[in-house]
């Protein structure tokens, strides 16, 4: 039986969901404009919330809680023109690329606030690099924080899967970085980053933390950067390895496969199940791959021991393996058609490189990705035609 709308909200084995986009802004030239003060205090009052970012060329849409595909999409599209509409008062756009397209003259000016000059002067220009990017983050509800320790344990093998998925940084300062998310390895830098060891406990989480704050690696807890983090706002699990994608279609896709893996994880720990273990070492090599392939190239699988396969084929099977979580939460369709749309146009990464390959122009970019982000996948795929990546950005070894 077809699992309706109402059905969902009143299904307790179906957990919430909310999902947090960043995004540039930008001047007609294609560089980024530090206008996210007069953006925010000019947009509509809608859904969830907009936020400001670490600088003045940044803003966040935090969407609202949400269980279905339709309640997720119907948020960050609110968002988006929310944010196009306000951008386009102060004469910039609204980009939903992970890393600055366009080469910047110099450091970006900073958001208001003690909190974020404090971090900018702790760690110079690690700060500098590494916090001019834009994630997507995804929540989802778990019942305690053990349980979110647990699905954190789970998810670590999968964090390159999703990673190559949602990669959308190809071009950084005017030119093709070889990498399809190039704000991984700037991300990187901050030294909280990355995927979180295997833990044992929530308190053995929150030594861990401690440990960081008292190093002085991390400001606060939100300097808590990893790529699987406890929220200490909400009683969810955050998943933080994404770039953010061109089109909320794409942010969606990750939501609900994101949902499925965490509903699998608290499944598999309560049936005794332990799960995939990766070295940190490894799993740190595991994301260079999928960072440098995205996903047109190859990764390791979760489900094969970490056998290097490729991307769309872990994805495949990785939907057999959730097709109960899936079907459960109304979301199977939609899984299989935007990532069959992906398979035939390409992923972000790929799309990106086709907007460049075409005359070699960053700016290109910039317009294909104002486009994109309020225009969705069909409308900004349509008219493209993908051509494979250079040659020296094609996956090798596998």
């Amino acid at each position: 039986m077809a699992i309706t709308q109402s059905d969902r909200r009143e299904r307790t084995d179906v957990p919430t969901m909310g999902v947090e986009e960043e995004f540039f802004l930008v001047d007609e030239a294609g560089t980024l404009a530090p206008r996210s003060v007069e953006v925010l205090d000019g947009a509509a009052a809608g859904p969830g919330e907009l936020l400001g970012e670490f600088t003045r060329s940044q803003v966040e849409s935090a969407g609202p809680v949400c269980t279905s595909v339709e309640e997720a999409l119907s948020g960050l599209w609110a968002s988006r023109l929310r944010l196009a509409e306000a951008a386009a008062q102060q004469g910039v756009r609204v980009v939903a690329g992970a890393v600055p397209i366009m080469a910047e003259s110099g450091p970006q000016r900073l958001n208001p606030g003690s909190r974020y000059h404090r971090i900018a002067e702790r760690f110079g220009e690690v700060a500098s690099a590494a916090g001019t990017n834009c994630g997507c983050h995804v929540h989802v509800a778990v019942p305690d924080r053990d349980s979110g320790v647990a699905a954190s344990n789970h998810l670590r093998p999968w964090l390159p899967v999703l990673l190559a998925l949602s990669a959308n940084s190809p071009v950084c300062s005017a030119s093709d970085t070889g990498y399809a998310s190039w704000r991984q390895p700037r991300w990187s830098r901050w030294p909280t980053a990355g995927p979180p060891p295997p833990l044992e406990s929530a308190e053995h989480y929150e030594s861990c933390v401690a440990e960081l704050l008292e190093s002085g690696a991390a400001l606060d807890r939100r300097m808590l950067y990893w790529d699987v983090r406890l929220s200490d706002r909400h009683p969810t699990v955050e998943i933080r390895v994404c770039d953010v994608p061109a089109t909320p279609e794409e942010s969606v896709l990750v939501a609900v496969l994101v949902r499925a893996l965490v509903s699998a994880a608290l499944d598999d720990e309560a049936a005794g199940r332990a799960p995939v273990r990766r070295d940190p070492a490894v799993l740190r090599g595991d994301l260079w791959r999928a960072a440098r392939d995205g996903l047109e190239g190859s990764c390791p699988d979760p489900l094969s021991g970490g056998r290097l396969r490729h991307v769309h084929t872990v994805l495949e099977e990785a939907v057999e393996y959730l097709r109960t979580y899936l079907e459960r939460a109304g979301d199977l369709g939609y899984v299989l058609a935007v990532l069959g749309t992906l398979r035939t146009n390409g992923g972000g990464a790929a799309r990106q490189r086709a907007a460049y390959t075409r005359r070699s122009r960053a700016a290109d970019v910039v317009d294909y990705l104002a486009e994109a982000t309020v225009q969705g996948l069909e409308a900004s795929i349509t008219p493209r035609v993908v051509v494979p990546p250079p040659a020296h950005a094609r996956p090798f070894g596998g």
